[in-house]
């Protein structure tokens, strides 16, 4: 049975039948009578309205006008959770779009990335990659504790009594505080960590350790959400246990958010593929129950496991597409604004080719790993720039190398953004942060692809076409933290 209470409908309101009409004698008496009852009742009714109104979602005003979303569960969470425990909000037409960027905690290292380079004003989500798993207990994990919580920025006291944060989670917290627009997501596995993904969903046990781990941390160090990478299940029971996951998440987040009040709730969202071998394994219906929104990795359709060079990130044809990907979500039933379209900052090198659709040989040696380019260091000097306009796709071609790099220039950039707000999408993703144009790395290294190229921020240049951002507002009171100065709100 449900443990929802179902608000009254016009239609059950319309057919309670209208009492019978009084005689003058005893419209006399009654007035008067029928007068008080009147204001008590619209004195309770106004009071009860009241009390509904603090047990909604704080993402009730994502609802469609109109639309009366159904009352939050107050037990406890339940083994099995009803059909109806599910969180299905969406943004409305009237609401900005997501843009949502990736921070990377290795970024600080030679890629000279802090959290103060990140453009605040062009994103409304960080995404904090990653955190780790341990597979035996299904704990989560911090990757690089001295980078998420250690390392003393400028401004950082080394004199602080207590036991405080640091790093990049108070840096970024920080933000937070500065931007109340801006949302903060642990992002959890990733391609390295993800394998060890395959024991835990399909274990009550190591799921519910996940999942009570994954929430202390979100607590702990003040984050606004969670986001699973898990690339990818590789057969049903995985896909299946994946969906009963994020169903565990979800409960565990709302039950969380409401002991901190009616106006908190806590985002839950996951790194979605767009290869077909892969979104065709999940239960795509069933998932989008329990998500805010889906992150469609829209890249890497293309790169050095291919025998022919191709667009890495194409919106329309090619064996591999965004919009194929995108629409198999939609006919899935997600709703078009819980879609945030994945963009590469970063380039793919064919070496030995004549270009998109022939044969090549070996990569070239890219910015940080061999055969991957930082956006921010593109063109190539010394490449000609390409674009097909129907495939929403751009690369760079050197004759004398014969070195293709497929990435997403300006124009591309615009494309997308414009395609993104025609086709009614929530927004965009950017896989990372730190290959952006647009901020000077101070200590960085230079040299051949790496050093910085003329050109505008991509993500700005996406922002801009597809319109004005989302402003609601995040979550800045973390009264259980194991951090005295995140208790306080580093005050």
């Amino acid at each position: 049975m449900s443990s929802y209470q179902a608000l009254p409908t016009d239609e059950e309101t319309a057919e309670t039948p209208a009492p019978s009409k009084p005689t003058p004698q005893q419209q006399s008496i009654r007035k008067p009578l029928l007068l008080t009852l009147a204001f008590c009742l619209f004195a309770f009714g106004f009071f009860k309205a009241g009390q509904y109104s603090v047990s909604f979602s704080p993402h009730d005003s994502q609802f469609e006008e109109g639309e009366v979303p159904a009352l939050k569960p107050t037990n406890a969470i339940q083994e099995e959770l009803p059909p109806e425990a599910t969180h299905n909000e969406t943004m409305s037409a009237g609401k900005g779009k997501y843009s949502v960027g990736y921070f990377v905690n290795w970024g600080i290292y030679g890629r000279k990335y802090p959290p103060s380079l990140i453009p605040t004003q062009d994103l409304t989500h960080i995404l904090y990659a990653f955190a780790d798993i341990d597979q035996s207990s299904g704990e989560v994990k911090l990757s690089d504790a001295w980078a998420d919580q250690d390392i003393h920025y400028p401004g950082d006291s080394w004199n602080d009594v207590g036991t405080n944060l640091y790093g990049n989670f108070k840096a970024i917290y920080n933000l937070k505080k500065a931007n109340r627009h801006l949302k903060v997501l642990l992002s959890i596995g990733g391609w390295t960590y993800s394998p060890k993904f395959h024991p835990i969903v399909v274990n009550r046990q190591l799921r519910a350790r996940f999942v009570e781990s994954s929430v202390k941390l979100l607590e702990d160090y003040g984050l606004d959400g969670l986001d699973v990478d898990y690339e990818y299940p590789s057969n049903d029971e995985q896909a299946r246990g994946y969906t009963q996951l994020l169903r565990e998440m979800r409960l565990a987040l709302d039950r969380h958010a409401q002991q901190k009040g009616p106006n908190c709730h806590f985002l839950l969202t996951i790194a979605a593929p767009c290869g077909p071998q892969n979104y065709r394994k999940l239960h795509i219906e069933e998932m989008d129950d329990y998500l805010d929104f889906w992150n469609l990795m829209a890249y890497d359709f293309s790169g050095s496991w291919d025998q022919i060079a191709n667009h890495q990130a194409n919106v329309h044809d090619g064996p591999i597409s965004a919009s194929e990907a995108i629409y198999y979500y939609i006919d899935k039933g997600v709703s078009r604004s819980k879609i945030i379209m994945g963009v590469p900052l970063y380039g793919r090198s064919f070496m030995n080719t004549e270009g998109p659709g022939t044969p090549f040989s070996g990569i070239g040696p890219g910015s940080w790993e061999q055969g991957v380019y930082d956006y921010r260091a593109l063109p190539l000097p010394g490449s000609h720039i390409f674009r097909d306009e129907k495939a929403m796709a751009s690369w760079s071609y050197d004759y004398q190398k014969k070195e293709m790099v497929s990435y997403d220039n300006e124009e591309v950039g615009r494309w997308k953004g414009e395609w993104i707000r025609e086709e009614g999408l929530g927004g965009s993703m950017f896989w990372e942060l730190s290959g952006d144009k647009g901020n000077t790395r101070e200590g960085m290294e230079g040299g051949p692809g790496k050093d910085a190229q003329p050109g505008q921020s991509l993500i700005r240049v996406v922002r801009d076409a597809m319109g004005p951002l989302d402003q609601s507002p995040n979550w800045l009171q973390y009264e259980k933290s194991k951090f005295d100065n995140m208790k306080k709100g580093m005050a």
